[in-house]
């Protein structure tokens, strides 16, 4: 690899070609992900390959406008929370096409204590991959989000309803994946969710009867139950 001191964004891109492969790249279809702009290099490398560089929000706005898949995963990489600033995280998401720069840009500001006032705003909007925002940020929240109360997460139960009948793949699993993370993050919130899960897995709704399916297995199994001390 390149050894750079002070990295531009061209070094940066070079690297990323470098670092690529056909087969990674062919990988990416069979997930779903547009490789048109892409260099088949996958995250376990894109990783290390941030922390060499650095945290740069500079570099970061530079990389995400050379439009390249890995230079956009690892601008998210480069940006830390204090940076992803509501601005900022809306302006990527205008342009973000996939789940796993939806989920990584998520990551990053679900760190920031603020994000969670984006929930309600990205849940309100009907693209696709700004729409999976909104429940990935809450999916996140309930992981990275320590200090917030039971309360705000109770208040996303019904954002969880409203949207459990999305039928677009990249919706309805976030929906689902929000309402398991906040059933798993305290034994208050557990028995809520599944609640919830529960009423969605006999809705007449197929999608919201499969929102509630996934969510149900996963909250009712032995291994959360034990870790939550839930009866």
């Amino acid at each position: 690899m390149t050894q750079v001191d002070n990295w531009t964004s061209n070094a940066v891109v070079a690297e990323l070609r470098s670092m690529g492969t056909e087969e990674n790249r062919a990988g990416l279809a069979r997930f779903g992900i547009d490789a048109s702009r892409a260099f088949g290099v996958p995250m376990s490398v894109l990783r290390p390959f941030a922390r060499r560089i650095g945290k740069s929000p500079d570099l970061a706005e530079e990389l995400w406008e050379s439009e390249y898949h890995e230079a956009r995963l690892l601008a998210i990489l480069l940006t830390p929370p204090k940076a992803m600033t509501a601005d900022r995280a809306s302006s990527w998401l205008e342009d973000v096409q996939s789940w796993d720069l939806c989920d990584q840009l998520t990551n990053v500001l679900a760190r920031r204590k603020d994000s969670d006032q984006l929930v309600p705003v990205y849940a309100d909007d009907e693209r696709e991959f700004v729409k999976r925002a909104a429940f990935a940020l809450i999916a996140w929240r309930a992981v990275h989000a320590k200090s917030a109360p039971d309360t705000e997460f109770l208040n996303y139960l019904e954002l969880i309803r409203n949207a459990a009948t999305d039928q677009r793949n990249f919706v309805w699993k976030a929906v689902h994946w929000a309402l398991r993370q906040i059933g798993k993050r305290s034994k208050d919130l557990h028995g809520a969710a599944l609640a919830v899960a529960e009423d969605l897995q006999s809705a007449e709704d197929r999608t919201a009867r499969r929102v509630g399916r996934e969510a149900v297995r996963e909250l009712s199994s032995e291994k959360i139950r034990t870790r939550l001390r839930v009866t």
